[in-house]
């Protein structure tokens, strides 16, 4: 499974890690993902999805179905 919020598109990042000496060598930034499961009154179902955590502070904000409805899954 790759590491990609399924609501916002967020997913691995390069970049460097720099020495003292400023030396640099390739590292990877994850995204802080989280599988979690949500009741859809539409649905009528609870669904699991992958996301990052900004993306639950927003569900937690707009609700479930208007996020939803945003990233076309409904």
């Amino acid at each position: 499974m790759a590491r990609v919020c399924e609501i916002t598109g967020k997913r691995t990042r390069v970049g460097n890690n720099v020495s003292h000496a400023n030396n640099r060598t390739k590292r990877k930034f994850y995204p802080n993902l989280q599988t979690k499961k949500f009741f859809v009154p539409s649905l009528n179902e609870w669904v699991e999805i992958k996301l990052a955590t900004s993306a639950i502070r927003t569900i937690n904000k707009k609700g479930i179905e208007a996020v939803l409805k945003e990233a076309g899954a409904l």
